[in-house]
């Protein structure tokens, strides 16, 4: 077996907006692999500024996978632990060399085009006008479900966006997810929490910076709207870390970025661990091409959801891997009529 890596520069059709910064590129990676007979791909999605193994020996540490691929897979997964964004890029690559297509690498009705997984629509920040324009075609692409980052600009801007959409639309029309990406500190939080309360959002990721879990689970305990985790799960490798941080602050959601949390096993353990929390979890992706957003996709199909989930992210970037996905009315399609162009990854 061989195995060779190219690096991508993914570029936003608009500047992507967070409480970290706003986005114009993101790079990314994709590990082929081979053997005599086929090849397969997957992206490994480091997160420059995020991802915990954002390091400058990452493209070492990838060229020594490509020089070890013929190790046992149970060696490789042990040497890239503390390395998600590798370990969720070999995994997807090994599924697709075995699959008999390799972009199709959990089969089901989702993978041939005969159903749908729900997703939200994404608002990302600026000023005030540009969020509205946002919100106005999220709305008019049918989306029922839509997330908002917030924290960055006027908040009082923020919240009469919030005030707008309810104006127009109930809770059961609508459903109003907030991203804050750690944006408030501990003293902030309640005072935002109480006020997104009053609008009937249905959640807020991490309203305070990760590593606060005392504080964290003070917010959780009282709070009038669900926290979700997202950053929070960053790092923690073993599963006592895991048990440790839901046992802990006790959240009424997690958010899984397979990318930042190891993969796709990583995700199921995550998973299985919210459960008996009592916690509920969706899936999101972190801005990977299309061929992490298809891995992922098919592996949530399999999980049965029925909620939104945040995979609607396809259509931010103007070179983009041409793929078959697609957002039809707030639903994510793999279309059986579409194709794959991969010719510029010399796949």
């Amino acid at each position: 077996m061989k195995a060779h890596f190219v690096k991508y520069t993914l570029q936003f059709k608009q500047p992507a907006g967070t409480s970290r910064g706003t986005l114009h590129t993101k790079e990314t990676y994709f590990l082929i692999v081979s053997n005599e007979v086929k090849k397969g791909i997957g992206e490994c999605n480091v997160f420059k500024g995020l991802s915990i193994d954002d390091r400058p020996d990452y493209e070492q540490k990838l060229q020594w996978l490509c020089e070890h691929i013929h190790l046992e897979p149970a060696v490789i997964m042990n040497e890239l632990v503390t390395w998600p964004s590798l370990l969720m890029g070999y995994e997807t690559a090994m599924r697709s060399l075995q699959a008999a297509d390799p972009f199709s690498l959990y089969p089901s009705l989702f993978s041939t085009g005969k159903d749908s997984i729900p997703a939200n629509g994404l608002v990302w920040m600026g000023n005030h006008d540009f969020m509205l324009k946002q919100l106005e075609e999220k709305l008019a692409s049918g989306f029922n479900c839509i997330k908002f980052k917030i924290g960055a600009i006027d908040f009082e801007k923020e919240m009469q966006l919030l005030k707008s959409i309810r104006e127009r639309f109930r809770e059961s029309e609508i459903t109003i997810r907030v991203d804050a990406n750690g944006a408030f500190t501990h003293n902030e939080a309640p005072a935002v929490l109480d006020r997104l309360a009053g609008f009937d959002v249905h959640s807020i990721e991490q309203p305070i910076k990760q590593g606060q879990w005392q504080e964290m689970a003070a917010l959780c305990e009282k709070t009038p709207v669900p926290i979700a985790l997202d950053e929070e799960l960053i790092g923690l490798y073993e599963t006592q870390q895991r048990e440790d941080c839901l046992n802990t602050i006790k959240p009424q959601y997690i958010i899984l970025k397979p990318a930042l949390v190891g993969g796709f096993n990583s995700s199921r353990e995550w998973i299985n661990l919210a459960g008996a929390h009592n916690a509920g979890w969706w899936i999101t992706s972190a801005l990977e091409s299309n061929i992490g957003l298809n891995a992922i996709a098919q592996f949530t199909y399999t999980l049965g959801v029925t909620m939104p989930q945040g995979l609607g992210t396809g259509s931010l970037f103007t070179n983009n891997i041409p793929a078959p996905l697609e957002v039809i009315k707030g639903q994510l399609w793999c279309n059986d009529t579409g194709s794959w162009d991969t010719n510029q990854l010399n796949f």
